[in-house]
């Protein structure tokens, strides 16, 4: 959203750009004065990222990477940085780039004394998702391993980001053309939920679908039944909140009954799903 269009962002930005001007008539021979400057100028590079002026943004906070790097700043504001512009590299599809500052700030947060691992688990799972989308499949399961063990160890087993991770794994592996790996990542990815959701919450009925994806490669037409028709039960009950991905996943059962045979169930699954769409 352009800023002159919101009069709140346009005085967010307008109050700080005359504070980075400010902060650089002090920051040159004073080591406060700097710190002031690299707040200001990563304050600018969030408002800048927030109102979609992201060339503005990159330019702030490489200028704020160069000044941390020459001065005595905390590994943690420098880890910040990095992180904060690879995230803007990997949101306007600029990959390689991303990848580099993901590392270094993960290099930074598990550098520190005690390391920063719970800052570094996200960092972790943005590069398995790129190397995923990259088709580096190897590199992208060592990253979801570690955000795993660093998660575990923190939360315990059964935390919901524990589970997201096990879900993200099982795709990895089905899209590897592993479904037995990725079967057993579902798995323990619904057994979490469960436990920290209960029986009836979206992300449970979206592991059970993810488990009949997986029994569908297995070829086992029964396991797929049973489980697309458990998770798009609790899909179903959660309109209209779930339509979205009560539609795909109704989508992909209903084409997945169509390549066994099941024509006629897959036409009554058709009207079903039209109608709770239309009456959620």
């Amino acid at each position: 959203m352009p800023p002159d269009s919101n009069p709140t962002a346009s005085s967010a930005l307008n109050s700080a750009v005359v504070t980075l001007r400010e902060a650089r008539l002090t920051a040159e021979n004073d080591a406060a004065g700097r710190q002031k400057l690299l707040h200001a100028l990563e304050s600018l590079a969030a408002l800048h990222c927030a109102t979609g002026e992201f060339e503005k943004a990159e330019s702030h906070y490489l200028e704020a990477i160069q000044i941390a790097e020459g001065s005595r700043t905390p590994s943690s504001r420098l880890a910040r940085l990095n992180s904060a512009l690879g995230t803007l590299y990997d949101f306007n599809h600029r990959e390689s780039q991303a990848v580099t500052l993901y590392e270094r700030a993960i290099a930074l947060y598990e550098g520190m004394h005690p390391p920063q691992s719970e800052e570094a688990v996200e960092l972790h799972n943005n590069l398995a998702m790129i190397y995923k989308s990259l088709g580096r499949r190897p590199l992208a399961e060592q990253h979801y391993l570690v955000a795993l063990e660093t998660l575990e160890n923190h939360y315990g087993r059964n935390h919901e980001r524990v589970a997201a991770v096990y879900n993200n794994l099982g795709s990895l592996y089905y899209t590897a053309g592993h479904p037995n790996q990725a079967k057993d990542m579902h798995a323990e990815a619904l057994e979490i939920r469960q436990n920290v959701f209960g029986p009836n919450h979206p992300d449970v009925g979206q592991s059970w679908c993810n488990l009949a994806t997986a029994c569908y490669a297995l070829e086992d037409d029964a396991g797929t039944r049973e489980n697309y028709e458990k998770g798009l039960r609790i899909i179903e009950q959660n309109l209209p909140n779930t339509a979205a991905s009560y539609e795909q996943m109704m989508t992909d059962y209903i084409s997945v009954l169509e390549s066994i045979g099941e024509t006629k169930k897959a036409g009554v699954l058709k009207k079903r799903m039209k109608n709770a769409l239309k009456n959620p």
